[in-house]
């Protein structure tokens, strides 16, 4: 059985959706993130020397990062579900956004994340100062990056009603992440596209059951 090392509120939730969408049993070792540093605790060093989530172990082997996951879990348990089929235009699409989504999706919004967390760090006399810093990161970086990327998405969904053509995939569940934390950290649901997209897999039954089970989750509201 797939055992599912999940980190609270972390990119791990969508490994528990994957597991639902498909209708595999599982079962969830939880780790907490520590509520100063909202790092992951170093009991997850553990399980992979990064001590990062998402992990899944099963049958004796360890399998990090989002992709790789959903890459393992889709060849061994997926009989072709999830995924369009090889040689079609649509697989070509699955493939560039599945590895977009953690790849130059995740670039401008990881930016937006330091810029906004670096005056909490910041010694109390230099805080004036490196809020001042951190504010001009964010307009003159993070969010004209991320402008562009939330554009670009709204402008693809436009063209199908998911990522990878008009049936829903593996690549939704990795974009998922990008949009939903683009729609906290910036203005992404006043794009008619994106918004419907969010509002479509929130409205599915494996990821209210995967919420259910991961607990808190503050990119689904």
């Amino acid at each position: 059985m797939i055992t599912v090392h999940h980190l609270n509120n972390s990119r791990s939730q969508r490994v528990l959706w994957l597991l639902e969408e498909l209708g595999l049993r599982y079962e969830v070792k939880r780790y907490e993130r520590n509520k100063t540093t909202m790092l992951a605790p170093p009991e997850l060093k553990k399980i992979h020397p990064l001590g990062k989530s998402p992990v899944i172990t099963e049958d004796g082997r360890t399998i990090a990062e989002t992709g790789a996951i959903i890459d393992y879990v889709l060849e061994r348990h997926g009989n072709g579900r999830l995924i369009p089929p090889p040689g079609s235009d649509d697989r070509l699409r699955y493939t560039y956004w599945l590895h977009y989504a953690e790849g130059s999706a995740m670039t401008p919004l990881l930016l937006k994340l330091v810029f906004m967390r670096m005056p909490l760090s910041a010694p109390m006399l230099l805080r004036g100062i490196v809020k001042n810093i951190a504010k001009q990161g964010e307009a003159r970086v993070a969010d004209p990056g991320i402008k562009m990327h939330v554009d670009y998405w709204d402008a693809e969904l436009a063209k199908s009603e998911w990522f990878a053509g008009n049936v829903f995939t593996a690549a939704d569940i990795m974009m998922s992440f990008p949009l939903e934390a683009a729609a906290q950290r910036g203005d992404a649901k006043s794009r008619p596209m994106v918004k419907a997209f969010l509002d479509k897999i929130h409205a599915r039954p494996a990821y209210q059951a995967a919420l259910r089970t991961g607990g808190q989750y503050d990119f689904a509201s």
